[in-house]
């Protein structure tokens, strides 16, 4: 599972609602109900294919040290990738439009910093101690030095308040400091908004960048109150290349070089002109009025970029529908890891071997059913993506360009973290958290519930299917982008332990037998989903 990194950049961020009207209790197994077991019911006989034996054949191989924690663009992926597209051609699986050798070609690029270095008036500051840039969103910096650096307010134009007083030669080329939010009145309200509430402006910081682009600055240094905090929070971003779908190599980056910088750094750089800006953070208080201060500070900074481009693969096996093949259920799980850092291997069994193994389970499962006269009545699409990590990148090429039209994918239904048991069950593993089936279909969430009740009789646990919850898992895997396209999405998960994105996520910690029961369950419900006879109505707006 992707970790939802927390970038400081506010713009970078869509707006969520915040409702509580989704599920997000318990449906508890019923132990006293007997489940449909007897096989003369195919879904049962085909069900019971996937078994904790033939699930742990897979697992072992693909959280091997061979495959080397399968990072996105490493020989490990590859070989994960080679193995998955073999496994389908074994189970005589199609290939999906457009695609040959079940591979659909996605690439990225990876950029970061080769160079970081910062001086104020001969004094060195660290990168990822005194200050953070992140390399997607700048350009190369080599050796910029300047003698005059502008402390600039908040670097706000606006009509209402503008802190760019001046001509805009005089910023041209500028290196300029800038505070972030925006400036208030004694009374405590905002001059520009009027009121206690805040402007767009606040933590809108595209707004400042491409105000300072439009008066041709070179560098916003922006200060950052508690940088140790603002770092920690996206170390994982900064300290492994920043990842893009599509070759990137040539582009122009949209916004000014920014980097964001420690008060320590501020201080040296404001020097002897200290009064002055106090003296203009007084006038803003009482008047609304700034007036930029020159600060006399030699300033240097060399920051070069790394680029390059990494091709990887999601991989595609189909079952062509017998009655409504232009009808497209959508089985998603992520095959790629961590990969390697050091000497330490990132084997990822459970994230996301349990959901790549569970997937090759029930493709061979529905294969066998097809082969035996039960050809579903719409198409079925298995898909191992790459990329969820780097932020579920692979997921999101495919809905930009999909091999079966988005209008008549009936649903996506995705596996991720299925073989492990959290603290909340830990004396229970018969149970699975359940995402997002009731975001835009309620067919959906009642076709699980009634599958597990008939079938299975797992807990469905529903608590990160709140709006509220704050891990905010229903954003974090790949049915989140089939979601935003509005196609209605289900995930399952297990919840995390302490071995999540630990090298220590190792196959022998699995559960093969609950990974089994999780199994049965996501197969009888893509089987309902794959031969009912009305597709399931997308009946909720999202965010509703």
């Amino acid at each position: 599972m992707y970790i939802k990194t927390v970038i400081i950049f506010s713009f970078l961020w869509a707006a969520v609602p915040s409702f509580a009207q989704y599920q997000s209790g318990v449906t508890l197994a019923d132990k006293d109900k007997p489940v449909v077991a007897d096989e003369s019911d195919p879904s049962v006989k085909y069900a019971n294919k996937i078994t904790a034996e033939g699930l742990k054949k897979h697992l072992t191989i693909l959280a091997s040290p061979e495959f080397e924690g399968r990072e996105t663009g490493q020989p490990g992926n590859v070989k994960a990738a080679t193995y998955i597209a073999k496994q389908f051609d074994s189970y005589l699986l199609d290939q999906a439009p457009g695609i040959s050798d079940f591979r659909q070609p996605v690439n990225f690029t990876f950029s970061s910093w080769e160079d970081t270095d910062m001086y104020v008036n001969g004094k060195r500051f660290r990168h990822l101690w005194d200050y953070l840039a992140f390399p997607i969103k700048n350009s190369d910096m080599p050796l910029m030095e300047t003698k005059e650096v502008l402390f600039l307010g908040y670097g706000i134009d606006d009509p209402k308040y503008t802190d760019y007083k001046g001509k805009d030669k005089d910023f041209k080329g500028k290196v300029i400091v800038i505070n972030k939010g925006e400036p208030m009145k004694a009374d405590s309200t905002y001059w520009i908004s009027g009121t206690k509430e805040t402007s767009a402006w606040s933590n809108d910081l595209e707004k400042k960048l491409m105000v300072a682009k439009s008066k041709g600055v070179s560098l916003v240094l922006i200060i950052e109150d508690d940088i140790k905090k603002a770092i920690g929070e996206n170390r994982n971003q900064l300290l492994g290349p920043s990842v893009q779908l599509g070759d990137h190599t040539k582009d122009v980056v949209a916004y000014p070089n920014h980097c964001y910088i420690s008060t320590t750094i501020a201080k040296e750089l404001f020097g002897t002109e200290e009064e002055k800006i106090i003296k203009e953070r007084a006038n803003i208080l009482k008047k609304g009025k700034f007036k930029p201060v020159k600060l006399k500070s030699h300033y240097q900074v060399n920051l070069k970029k790394k680029v390059t481009t990494i091709k990887s693969q999601n991989v595609l096996g189909a079952i062509p529908g017998k009655a409504k093949p232009e009808e497209v259920v959508v089985v998603t799980a992520h095959y790629d890891h961590l990969g390697k850092k050091g000497d330490q291997i990132f084997h990822g069994a459970d994230d996301n071997g349990s959901g790549t193994s569970t997937l090759l389970a029930m493709a061979e499962a529905f294969a066998e059913a097809r082969a035996g006269g039960f050809r579903p009545d719409r198409t079925i699409l298995f898909m191992l993506v790459t990329g969820e990590e780097k932020g579920l990148l692979g997921s999101e090429f495919y809905v930009n360009n999909p091999a079966y039209p988005l209008n008549m994918t009936v649903a996506d239904v995705n596996v991720d973290m299925v073989g492990r048991q959290d603290d909340k069950y830990k004396d229970n593993p018969d149970y699975i958290y359940v995402i997002g089936s009731d975001r835009l279909s309620t067919d959906l969430h009642k076709i699980n519930e009634a599958v597990n009740a008939k079938y299975c009789q797992l807990t469905l646990d529903y608590t990160y299917n709140a709006e509220e919850d704050p891990n905010k898992y229903y954003y974090r895997s790949d049915h989140y982008n089939f979601a935003e396209k509005g196609v209605p999405a289900i995930f399952y998960f297990n919840g995390v332990h302490a071995d999540y994105h630990q090298p220590t996520d190792t196959a022998d910690k699995i559960n093969y037998e609950k990974m089994a029961k999780v199994g049965k369950l996501i197969f009888h419900t893509i089987w309902e989903l794959a031969n009912r006879p009305e597709r399931i109505k997308v009946d909720v707006k999202a965010g509703m």
